[in-house]
């Protein structure tokens, strides 16, 4: 097994944001340089998917300033299900390269994450980040899909209202990578967790893209 999926679900649903942890680079509006994958193949695939959990927001992020997203697959009661995400096919040491870069450090050989203890187990804790919970959510043409997370526990997680700027990069990926118009984008996010209750459904429908 050469390759993974990796399953964004936050940012890194539009391509050109994962083309920085790729390719290198300082993302516009940001402070942070991202050091980019050893072997900066593009993705043999890319695909919409969704998972059976919950996106919620929680943390205060450095880089966009607010909350950023986090999948469960444990939700709360009341919470709603089927995260929208998008999977693109990378070699296993470019998944570990983008897990490394996550928790704001370079990859090397020393910092490859066995992935089979992943695919042995369905879940491992490699560290205590916010990033760095791996988790096997399903398979898709032979190779694993796999995501990382936070390991808060949901009941107990305190969450954080997402920035305009940051809700504004997740309109622009869900409307390229599954194709969605104005109204779904807006319906989606206005009931995540973090969102619903802390943003104004005016102030947030503009925040969704151009109508129709």
């Amino acid at each position: 097994m050469t390759h993974v999926w990796y399953c964004a679900y936050g940012s890194n649903l539009h391509a050109r944001r994962l083309a920085y942890y790729a390719e290198g680079g300082t993302p516009p509006g940001t402070t942070h340089t991202y050091p980019g994958f050893r072997d900066r193949t593009p993705p043999l695939k890319t695909t919409p998917l969704t998972l059976p959990g919950t996106v919620y927001f929680a943390w205060q992020s450095l880089v966009w300033t607010g909350g950023v997203a986090f999948y469960t697959d444990r939700p709360e009661p009341g919470w709603p299900r089927g995260a929208a995400a998008r999977g693109y096919l990378l070699t296993r040491q470019q998944f570990s390269d983008l897990l490394t870069q996550e928790m704001h450090r370079i990859p090397s050989r020393t910092t490859d994450f066995d992935i089979d203890a992943v695919l042995d187990t369905g879940r491992v804790q490699f560290g205590p980040g916010r990033y760095e919970t791996v988790v096997h959510v399903d398979d898709l043409d032979g190779f694993p899909v796999l995501t990382f997370t936070s390991p808060w526990d949901p009941a107990t997680v305190v969450l954080q209202k997402p920035s305009a700027r940051y809700l504004g990069m997740l309109a622009a990926g869900l409307r390229e990578s599954h194709g969605w118009g104005h109204a779904r984008i807006f319906g989606y996010l206005s009931e995540l967790p973090g969102v619903r209750g802390y943003w104004e459904p005016s102030e947030l429908y503009g925040l969704a893209g151009p109508p129709a």
